[in-house]
This record gives C-alpha cells, structure tokens and sequence, in this order.
C-alpha cells in the first residue's frame, strides 16, 4: 500500500500540474492529437503508443487510463463502431478525462469512450460502487471493517467492474510497472479474464535488463516514476505466457535506454500476446510445415518444429497457426477429405510426431495427372 499511496498522490499532482520527468517522449499520430484538448495532452504521462495495434470495431480496455490521451486516440482508431473503457484509480485524473469526453466527441463526431473507477489489478470492484455503499453505510466500528470483505466481494459478482471475456483488446501505458510485485501476477490474471476468447493484449511499459536491486524498489519516488517496479525484459513476457497467454512477442524495442539507474538500463518496450489457445484437442488430419527461416522452433505449447517437416497437429493449433503472429511463417495442408469437427476424436498435443502425406491424401490416393502450367505462367522445365 505505500507503493500505490506514492503512486497515487505523484499522478494526482501531475493531473493538476503537468510533470515533465514522470515518464518519457511518445511522437503519437498527429492526426489523432488535432480534437484532443492541450490539458489532456500535457498531463498524459507513457512510453509507447499501443493505439498502433488497435483496428476498427474493437471493444477496447484502456488500463490506467490517466487523463485520457489513449483512450481519445483510441476511439478514433476505432471508429464509431468501436467502443473504448478507461479504468483508473485516480480521482483527478478522472475528473480531467470525463471532463474533456464530451469535447472529444463533438468533435469527432459520435461518444465511445467512458471511464470507470478502480484498480487494474482488481478490474472486478467497482470503486465508486464502494463508495457509493461507503456513504450509505459508514464504517463506524470494527464490525464493519470486518465485513468489508464480504461487501467488495458482492460488488465484484453483482456489478463487477469489468465482467469476463467482454473487451477484444487490453491496452496500457506505462502503467503495469507501477503495480506492487505481490500483485503482478493478479494483474495479468484479470487482462487475461477480462478479454474475448481470441482477443489480444498490447501493453506499452518500461522494463529493465537487470533484477532491479531491493533498496531501488524501497524508494517511493523512484517506484512512481516508473523505474523500481519495472520487470525484467524476460520476467516481462514471461508473466503473459504464465497467465495463459500465447504469441507473446516484443513488437517494439527501444534500443536505447530511457533512464540508467546504477547501471541498470530502463527501456520503453511493446508487448502483443493473445487469448485462445484453450480447449479441446481434435484430430482431423490436418499438416503445418514451418517455413523458416529459423533451422527449428518452439512453440508456446512444446511443439518443436524443423523446418520444412510436415507435422500434425489438432484443429485447434492449425486454426492458431493460421492467425497473426503465426500464418506467415507456415504453410497448411487440409486433407482431401475434411473430417468433421463432431466426428473429430481427440488429439494427444503433448507430442510432436511428423504427418506423412499420405495420411492427408488417404492410403488409397493414386491419382496421376497431367503437368500444369507454373503459377507464373512460364514453363517449369
């Protein structure tokens, strides 16, 4: 709690005076920056710029949200057929986003962003619900205090904040590290919880090419300047692969640092990882080859490949495979006859055995045919 007490009160100041220090320079499309107000854009306070990933029509999930900048960039991006949720825990960071939402909107024509109260760690308790119940009934004694528990609990499974699988993508700037380590692995939990089946996480922040020393995590101000909290650049991607996470992957990386502390280089980096890779293991005959140009990969599920090598896999990782990051580094073979996905029988993925053709053809394949023309139209001889 004194992390967060340090955190809270340094961005409530710089809601109220911009501070310059707090984090470091993003150049943002300038085109998304002409309808947003200038008090937004000088108290907006990251290291990267995740609205680059975003498309049109998506539900959108702005963690720590600030004053809005994200968020406003976002629901141009998006469109008016897209939706985007800010969540911050800061009042006067609220109050200078919902202020300038209406003026953003005019502008740009349609309303599609709203800000909600709490913590990003915690993206089921509402704050303002809490609070609402804390004016109504006022904790006066220890009974109260003790029933706390139980009232934020209600809140979490009647009026939850962010419920389950409901946004297509998570953003956040600059603001993961700024959460106590205790609560890291919550944190990634609830983006995970939060996201559709096949949604995607794209999280801007600093982190740190050493373990950063435990007298550097002591110093409040340090902390809320985004320096003590950062993890490290494999610590990182590692805490979206253990909260079920695949694809992880760096889609930026800053090659000089923004800050070095004792030797300790602290760098901007992106991070994209999706949600999806659950469920059930069907056989349907299916083959991947990847295609390089590596000699060998590993795969978040243990499937080792060489290159070149036909390999079966379920229908469930053909269908991964097919989809950003993987689908242009494999080519995929449907077998002749489909089988459906009903009469499907389950698939051992805890192996990685090669597919003969034949097992795609059928054994009975002994179709012969004439040469075809090249695809380019020239002779292949």
């Amino acid at each position: 709690m004194k992390t967060e007490s340090a955190v809270k009160d340094r961005y409530a100041a710089a809601a109220n005076q911009a501070e310059a220090a707090l984090c470091c320079p993003v150049d943002y499309d300038p085109q998304y920056l002409k309808v947003i107000p200038q008090e937004v854009i000088e108290k907006d306070y990251g290291c990267g710029d995740p609205s680059k990933w975003l498309k049109e029509g998506d539900v959108v999930l702005d963690l720590g949200s600030g004053t809005g900048k994200i968020c406003f960039i976002a629901a141009q991006v998006v469109g008016e057929t897209g939706r985007v949720i800010g969540v911050d825990m800061t009042d006067d960071m609220l109050e200078v986003a919902e202020r300038n939402a209406p003026i953003v909107g005019e502008a740009i024509g349609y309303e599609n962003v709203e800000f909600r109260k709490g913590r990003i760690q915690d993206l089921s308790l509402d704050l303002r619900e809490l609070e609402a119940h804390l004016q109504s009934e006022p904790i006066t004694d220890a009974n109260g205090w003790m029933q706390l528990g139980s009232i934020e609990e209600a809140i979490r499974q009647e009026k939850p904040l962010v419920s389950d699988s409901s946004v297509d993508v998570v953003v956040s700037n600059c603001v993961l590290n700024l959460v106590e380590p205790s609560l890291k692995k919550q944190m990634f939990e609830e983006i995970f919880r939060v996201l559709k089946r096949g949604g995607r996480a794209v999280i801007s922040d600093i982190v740190a090419d050493e373990e950063v020393p435990q007298h550097l995590q002591d110093n409040a101000y340090l902390w809320s300047g985004c320096i003590s909290g950062a993890m490290t650049e494999e610590a990182f991607l590692r805490a979206f692969e253990d909260a079920g996470f695949y694809g992880v992957e760096f889609v930026k990386f800053e090659s000089e640092p923004w800050q070095t502390v004792e030797g300790i280089e602290f760098r901007s980096v992106t991070v994209q990882a999706w949600k999806g890779k659950q469920g059930e293991c069907r056989e349907r005959n299916q083959a991947v080859i990847y295609n390089g140009p590596f000699k060998k990969v590993l795969d978040d599920d243990g499937h080792a490949m060489e290159r070149g090598k036909r390999y079966a896999v379920c229908d469930k990782t053909y269908q991964l495979y097919k989809k950003p990051p993987y689908s242009d580094y494999f080519t995929f073979i449907d077998p002749l006859e489909e089988v459906m996905l009903e009469d499907a029988e389950l698939f051992d993925c805890s192996r990685v055995v090669t597919r003969h053709p034949r097992e795609t053809k059928g054994q009975d394949y002994n179709l012969t045919t004439e040469a075809s023309d090249c695809c380019d139209g020239d002779s292949c001889c």
